[in-house]
């Protein structure tokens, strides 16, 4: 029996991950409940475990008295000292419980017992080994799809791939082994969930710690990364300490071959290896790249930053959809807003108008507009028609005048009348005379 026990335990050791101690704790636990089952729930029970004989052994303690008032719990003191010598009135004695009084019922309820301790012993053990890998890679095959969700064996475990999760130009076959991440463990009803992800810009970033020496070793950092999965991955890389490692150059690799393993792993998603740069225009350049920038324009209290490109680089600068100013943005954390010198130089000019208009009081007051041709002509018609003591004496009403009929001599041309001046003279000389 002790030989067959201890095979047992060592199976369930090694098939099932579970601690010895918590198997011994589950039988324990197990026997204990057996025992109440036939001596009553008051009755208290322990079980010793003999690890030289691979035995257990269940006792029920009694208290030492002169009367007994209970013959479950207590013993007088001459039975006692026939167990035990050295027992004594107030002590407590353990009374052996023969195996074959445990009978069918508390054997079931035994076997019960053992099953759910090493079920629950179980799933701690799958969810303090995953616990421990929350956020690094792990490699697992596909099984099924249940709705659109995709359930991955991991060997010990299943894990669950969501459909946020998943990337929209991968196809997932039954079989197919791949690296993922471990996004969280959580423990549920039904035991730990796993959930894992190949969208998550995460993924990624281990795949280069794994694949890059130098960002193992901690001679390259990874500073941050942006990530549209299946399309583009821009990821920011700086040297610690040694200025000669090259940061963009050691995740290339020789001949691109590192980089190249990574894409082949994330099935041919682009990725951009920014070098990272203290100087917030350099690192912005940097991000934007493959675009050429003529220059920048921040505006650290929102931040954000205007970005002027040359003309025929501003869909270069934009990207595809916008992909390239996006991914740019969250790498650097900077709102970006680019145009192109064009654009620029036209809002610099109609931001210079409304700034002079501030000044010279325009932008309050509004300017003054000319009256048009049309409003002239309405104001002319109304005062003409107006009584002539609504009219004001000396303003410039802007009528035109009368046509004056034109007298012309025998020879047909046109006799000037005289001035009013003329007149008066020529009265004032004939009353002279």
């Amino acid at each position: 029996m002790s030989n067959e026990l201890a095979l047992v335990m060592s199976q369930l050791e090694h098939t099932k991950r579970i601690d010895k101690k918590k198997l011994i704790e589950a039988i324990q636990a197990a026997l204990s409940s057996a025992a109440k089952k036939v001596y009553g729930a008051g009755q208290e029970v322990d079980v010793e475990f003999d690890e030289i004989n691979y035995e257990f052994r269940a006792f029920y303690l009694k208290e030492v008295v002169e009367k007994v008032d209970d013959n479950s719990t207590q013993i007088t003191l001459a039975k006692a000292r026939e167990l035990d010598p050295d027992a004594e009135l107030g002590g407590v004695i353990k009374v052996r419980i023969p195996n074959e009084q445990f009978g069918r019922i508390a054997a079931q309820t035994a076997k019960q017992v053992i099953v759910q301790r090493v079920q629950d012993a179980e799933r701690q053990s799958v969810f303090d080994q995953f616990k421990e890998k929350e956020g690094d890679l792990i490699t697992g095959s596909i099984l099924r799809y249940e709705g659109r969700n995709v359930i991955v064996s991991l060997g010990d475990a299943e894990a669950l791939m969501p459909v946020k999760e998943q990337v929209p130009r991968e196809h997932y076959t039954t079989g197919e082994r791949m690296k993922l991440l471990v996004l969280e463990v959580r423990k549920t009803l039904k035991g730990p969930a796993i959930i894992v992800s190949r969208a998550h810009p995460g993924l990624v970033r281990k795949l280069f710690e794994l694949e890059v020496p130098e960002i193992y070793d901690g001679a390259v950092k990874i500073e941050n990364v942006a990530r549209e999965a299946g399309a583009r991955t821009k990821i920011a890389v700086r040297s610690m300490g040694d200025d000669r490692i090259d940061a963009v150059g050691a995740c290339v690799g020789v001949k691109g071959i590192r980089v190249q393993n990574i894409v082949d792993e994330i099935h041919g998603e682009k990725v951009d290896i920014v070098r990272w740069d203290e100087d917030p225009h350099n690192y912005l350049s940097n991000a934007l790249s493959p675009a050429k920038i003529a220059r920048i324009v921040f505006h650290p209290e929102v931040p954000s930053a205007e970005v002027i490109v040359p003309n025929d680089q501003l869909s270069l600068a934009i990207g595809k959809k916008g992909q390239n100013a996006r991914l740019a943005a969250r790498l650097t954390g900077i709102k970006i807003d680019i145009k192109n010198e064009e654009q620029y130089t036209l809002e610099e000019r109609a931001r210079m108008d409304a700034h002079f208009q501030v000044v010279t009081g325009e932008s309050q007051e509004g300017p003054v507009a000319a009256p048009s041709a049309e409003a002239i002509l309405k104001t002319d018609e109304e005062k003409a028609a107006a009584p002539p003591d609504e009219i004001d004496e000396g303003a410039v009403t802007g009528e035109v005048p009368e046509s004056v009929e034109i007298v012309k001599d025998e020879a047909g041309l046109p006799v000037i009348p005289p001035s009013a001046d003329v007149h008066a003279e020529s009265a004032e000389g004939g009353g002279n005379e």
